[in-house]
């Protein structure tokens, strides 16, 4: 994730294999090795050249046989002829699509990953801010960027950055992050992202003094939608497999784009319906059947946004466990709220001041409702919740400030409600 990580749902233990991997004539600190169970026969990382695993291609890596030079692609031998192999296999699958950066290029533009740069960090590693001006290389303008170094002690290591290089190298949409370029030297691996202004919704919604809007949290909803979406519908479909809240950025303009492709699968294939993986995804958003089973689907993506929608709705997090018990999963705790307007004002975002539609939320906390089913089948596709939220969103637009709004005043006890307007909403 790009500034965030929230609180992943298992921490798979090191193994160290039996074989030492060989040190470097520069004795640089060599990547801790990938994990058993990332090299199980169920799910391997995403290569399949991997000497120190059992010989099992994933499914991941099944799926990005298009990619054909990634197969010599290798996560045990990162040494200084690995990394220009695979700089030399990137470049051949994405052309001019991505830069090529040096690390001394990304030293100059962050000041050296200097803290006073610092936007954040999680389970990746670091982001730093940096300025590239329009001579470091021909034809990229001068622009912000995030700039992302893999902590090779982190929650995630070298498959996750590559998943991140196929994806965002190959997708674009104007709600997925773009992805400018990358660096592989010896063992450093960086990413280099536009840069978002506005940062994530979830500092948005839980750790700033002023609150979204009513308007500009349902716009959000609608732009995040749209990039799940195209994920589903693209011509090989993609799986998001971590949708919450740290990983929509906001740009200068407040559009949310989708980051953070490292937990990303590429859909069944076939007459398959799931791709079998270890279970990654965040506490609070990942879907129960994702949980006891393993199986992802793209069902899996629309639970994890129908969390989203609750903390659009109510200014909750997805899992709080500073709460009382039966309130900490928000889940569990909105359901009996969500199917009537007059029990949904009870659980609205108190930081709205009751500004917002009663009409609006409504309809978007069934969705909320009907996308959190514990039956995957009863979920809409994403095709449909943009649908749906888009229709939220125009009739909103044909409404006045003295028509179809109501000012719901905060629930402190007793609940009072005054009326502007028209109350038929």
């Amino acid at each position: 994730m790009l500034y965030d990580h929230g609180t992943y749902l298992y921490h798979i233990p090191i193994s160290h294999f039996s074989q030492k991997m060989k040190e470097s004539s520069s004795k640089s600190k060599q990547w801790r090795p990938f994990t058993a169970n990332c090299c199980s026969t169920e799910d391997q990382t995403i290569f399949t050249n991997i000497s120190r695993c059992k010989t099992s291609r994933s499914d991941f890596s099944k799926n990005t046989a298009p990619l054909s030079s990634f197969k010599r692609l290798s996560s045990s031998d990162l040494s200084g002829s690995s990394s220009i192999r695979i700089n030399e296999d990137i470049a051949q699958s994405f052309g001019h699509d991505l830069y090529d950066f040096q690390l001394s290029e990304l030293h100059a533009i962050t000041q050296n990953f200097s803290s006073s740069f610092l936007l954040g960090e999680g389970g990746f590693g670091r982001v730093h801010k940096g300025y590239i001006d329009d001579k470091l290389r021909q034809g990229l303008k001068a622009q912000h960027v995030a700039v992302k170094l893999l902590d090779i002690e982190g929650l995630q290591g070298h498959s996750e950055w590559l998943a991140e290089v196929i994806f965002l190298g190959k997708l674009r949409h104007p709600n997925l992050v773009k992805l400018i370029g990358y660096c592989c030297e010896d063992e450093k691996r960086v990413l280099v992202y536009e840069f978002m202004p506005q940062g994530s919704l979830e500092n948005h919604l839980f750790k700033r003094l002023t609150s979204l809007p009513w308007e500009t949290r349902l716009t959000i909803a609608v732009d995040a939608a749209k990039g799940l979406s195209f994920l589903h519908g693209a011509k090989k479909p993609v799986i998001y497999g971590d949708f919450k809240t740290s990983n929509v950025l906001l740009d200068s303009d407040f559009t949310a784009k989708l980051s953070d492709f490292g937990l990303a699968k590429m859909g069944p294939e076939g007459s398959k319906s799931h791709v079998t993986t270890r279970v990654l995804g965040t506490n609070g958003y990942a879907a129960p059947e994702y949980i006891s089973t393993g199986h992802l689907t793209a069902k899996s993506d629309v639970y994890s946004f129908g969390v989203v929608l609750l903390e659009l709705l109510t200014g909750r997090r997805a899992m709080e466990k500073t709460r009382p018990n039966t309130e900490q999963n928000l889940v569990d705790w909105s359901k009996p709220y969500l199917s009537s307007s007059r029990r949904l004002r009870y659980i609205m975002d108190p930081r709205l001041a009751g500004q917002y539609s009663v009409k609006g939320s409504k309809e978007m906390a069934l969705l909320a409702l009907q996308c959190t089913s514990l039956n995957p089948k009863d979920r809409p596709r994403m095709a449909t919740i943009v649908e749906t939220l888009e229709s939220i969103k125009q009739w909103m637009s044909m409404s006045t400030p003295t028509h179809g709004y109501q000012q719901v005043l905060p629930v402190t006890g007793r609940v009072g409600v005054r009326v502007f307007g028209s109350a038929g909403n």
